[in-house]
Order: C-alpha cells, then sequence, then structure tokens
C-alpha cells in the first residue's frame, strides 16, 4: 500500500510539471498570432514585440524555476522529508513542538532555494523591462517579513491542527475547520490595518478632483464611502491596480499611486466602478464563502487521511502528524487544481458582472481606456491560449472584456 501511495505521489507532482510545461509551450505558440480586433490600436510593432519579450522571457525562466521546484520536491519527497521528519523527533518526539519545528525549517529552507529565482526575476526581468523600482534595503526587508509571516500563520495553522488532533481525533475537521475560519474572518476584515502596513504605507486620498468625482459617482449609485486611500506601490514596480478591502466599516478603497500617477480621472472612477460593482453583487463575500466551503472539503479529507499510518510511511517516514499532513497536502493537488478551476469560472462570471454595472452606470468607454492603458503599461498578454485561460485565469481575457462592454443591448 505505501508504494502504491508513493507512485501516486510522484505522478501528480510530476504531473503537474507537465502541466505547467505543456501550458508554457501553448502560449509561447499562441504568442505568434495575430492581436484581436479589439485590440488593433492598442500596440505599436514596437510594443508588441517587448511584449513578447516579456512574455517569452517570462516563460522561460518559469520553465528554469519549475524544473528547480520539481527537482526540489523530488528529492524531499524520495529522502528529504524523511531525514528531516526522522532526524527531528531525535530534538523532540512532541507532536505540537515537532510539527513546528518541521515546519520552520522546511519554511526556512524552501526560502533558500526560491530567493536566487526571487532576486533574479526582481533584478535583472522587471528591471530590464522597466517595471522594478525595488531597492536591494526593501527586497530584503520584504523577504524577512514575508518569511516572518509564512512562519507566524503557517504556524498558528499547524498548532490548531495538532492541538484539535491531540483533544479530539475524531472532530478534528470541525474543530479546525470552525478555528481557521473565523482566523481567515478576522483577517479578511483587518487585513490593511494589520498586514499591509508591514509592506506600504496608506495614506488617505486628499480632497481634491480626484476624491471629489469618486464621491461623486458613489453617491450616484448608492454606495457608502468612507475610506479611500492611496498606497505607495511605486516604491517596489511601476503597475498599477486598485482594489477593496474589508467589511462593513472596516471597508476600504486602495488606490496604488502608480494607478493615479497613469489613468485620467474619468478612468480612475471607472475602475472604481468595477469593484463597487463588485461590492454591489457581494462577490467579496461569495469568495469568502466559497473559501471556506473548500477549506470544510480539505480539513474532512485530511481527518480521515491523518488516521492512518501508512501515508507517513510511503516516503519514509516515522509516522509524526506533520509527516502524514505533508503527504496528504500532495494527494490533494488534484482536488485543489479542480477547485481552482471551478473557483476560476466563477471568479471570470463575477468579473463580467462587476463590468456591466460599469456599463450600466455610463462608465464603459472610459473602463476600456482605463484597461487597455494598464495592460499596455504592464506588457500584458493579449494573445493567452483559452486553455491556460480556462485552467487558471480569474479574469476574462481583455479583448473579451471589451467585447462585453462595447455590446450594445
Amino acid at each position: 500500500m505505501s508504494t502504491t501511495i508513493f507512485i501516486i505521489i510522484i505522478v501528480i507532482v510530476a504531473g503537474n510539471y507537465l502541466l505547467e510545461q505543456l501550458l508554457a509551450v501553448l502560449n509561447l505558440r499562441e504568442s505568434k498570432k495575430a492581436i484581436p480586433a479589439e485590440l488593433s490600436d492598442l500596440y505599436t510593432t514596437e510594443k508588441r514585440n517587448r511584449q513578447r519579450e516579456y512574455q517569452r522571457t517570462n516563460i522561460r525562466f518559469g520553465t528554469v524555476t519549475n524544473t528547480i521546484g520539481v527537482a526540489f520536491s523530488l528529492f524531499m519527497i524520495c529522502l528529504g522529508f524523511a531525514w528531516l521528519n526522522n532526524g527531528l523527533l531525535s530534538v523532540t518526539d512532541h507532536p505540537l513542538w515537532h510539527t513546528l519545528l518541521f515546519i520552520a525549517v522546511y519554511i526556512a529552507l524552501e526560502t533558500l532555494i526560491e530567493l536566487p529565482a526571487s532576486i533574479y526575476d526582481t533584478f535583472k526581468i522587471e528591471t530590464r523591462f522597466g517595471f522594478n523600482t525595488t531597492t536591494p534595503k526593501t527586497f530584503l526587508k520584504d523577504t524577512v517579513i514575508s518569511l516572518l509571516l509564512s512562519l507566524l500563520l503557517q504556524g498558528v495553522l499547524m498548532s490548531v491542527l495538532v492541538l484539535g488532533y491531540m483533544w479530539q481525533p475524531d472532530w478534528l475537521w470541525l474543530i479546525a475547520w470552525v478555528v481557521v475560519s473565523i482566523f481567515m474572518i478576522f483577517l479578511n476584515m483587518f487585513y490593511p490595518q494589520l498586514i499591509v502596513p508591514l509592506f506600504n504605507k496608506q495614506t488617505p486620498l486628499p480632497e481634491g478632483e480626484l476624491r471629489e468625482a469618486i464621491e461623486k459617482f458613489a453617491e450616484r449609485v448608492g454606495f457608502s464611502i468612507e475610506n479611500i486611500y492611496v498606497m505607495d506601490s511605486s516604491k517596489r514596480s511601476t503597475k498599477a491596480n486598485a482594489y477593496f478591502t474589508g467589511f462593513g466599516k472596516k471597508k476600504r478603497i486602495v488606490l496604488f499611486d502608480t494607478l493615479i500617477k497613469q489613468l485620467t480621472t474619468d478612468e480612475i472612477v471607472a475602475v472604481l466602478a468595477h469593484e463597487i460593482g463588485h461590492q454591489k453583487h457581494n462577490h467579496t463575500i461569495k469568495a469568502l464563502l466559497s473559501s471556506l466551503t473548500k477549506m470544510l472539503l480539505l480539513f474532512v479529507l485530511l481527518g480521515i487521511i491523518i488516521r492512518y499510518d501508512v501515508f507517513a510511511l510511503a516516503i519514509g517516514c516515522e509516522p509524526t502528524f506533520v509527516a502524514k499532513f505533508i503527504v496528504f497536502m500532495m494527494l490533494y493537488q488534484p482536488v485543489t487544481v479542480l477547485l481552482s478551476i471551478i473557483s476560476n469560472i466563477a471568479s471570470r462570471r463575477h468579473e463580467y458582472e462587476a463590468d456591466e454595472f460599469a456599463k450600466q452606470n455610463n462608465m464603459q468607454t472610459q473602463l476600456v481606456s482605463a484597461l487597455k492603458k494598464m495592460t499596455v503599461n504592464d506588457l500584458g498578454n493579449p494573445t493567452p491560449h483559452p486553455f491556460t485561460v480556462f485552467l487558471t485565469y480569474s479574469h476574462p481575457t481583455l479583448s473579451e472584456r471589451i467585447r462585453h462592454l462595447e455590446t450594445k443591448e
């Protein structure tokens, strides 16, 4: 049985890698095609060639990093997890402390493996194409904070799982789901106050033409806006964005300062009209409920698998909690892919609904203009392969969104 599980794990890891390579090849082929008619005014020949080069550079680099990643995963499956798990048992065999120590060492090791690629991507590729504005000091600070946050959050999650299992193993799935759900809702509400300040400054949007235009539109569509903030995203990248975050009184609009620099006032209002559309349709709450449902499925399956030592033995580990958890997460990957496809289908539908809200409020022309500007400035891919869109895109393609916005009803 353990041999069969081992083979299944290897097939899953190899299958994911081959799927990623297939998508890379398909997108490379698709990049040779002509730009859709809706985007014909978007790229000059020079800009299109630059966009293609950016896309191909990222695909080639992604192939290298994915190969390194799968090699690391296979090493850990064949030898590394057993060495780490069994070796740490000589330090402590207490389920909680052993698990936390295992997770800390593994996260640190994974960070070291990924760090060179992250440095190359930021300071070589992104700099070459004019996107990077990150200084080495900021990069180092971000890396350290991200590592500490990962250790904290994953440490909290694993502590809940281990303590829940030690207390009531038959009810692990319910205990973990309730506690983690509360934690997720808390993070969703207080993310801008607790997490964002660790990386960026958020300052209230000052009085002026832009704020007045936003407030006037919000009042016209019956949407209450009190908290409008500008985030100093330009300290890391020239790429632009805007988003809503939080619930109820904790709800706020966040504008990247790069967005304000790149778009006109009317275009920014159109982008926010799209975001307000998400709020009007309760997409944030629907996405959260979807995440909680998927997490319930995860914990139910974990509660079943965690009972059987054979899963840890499949990768040469003594049957500790964390060894069985690691194996479960690898076996769960195909389910993750399937759930991701379903989530992306729903997300793309939500994007159309949010665009429709902007359209109903006569902001479609400005929104199309804003989307085109952001795509060109970010060297976005105007011709992704349909299979890639189906599997991985949470948004419709730009040409699909434009067709929807410009269709007369």
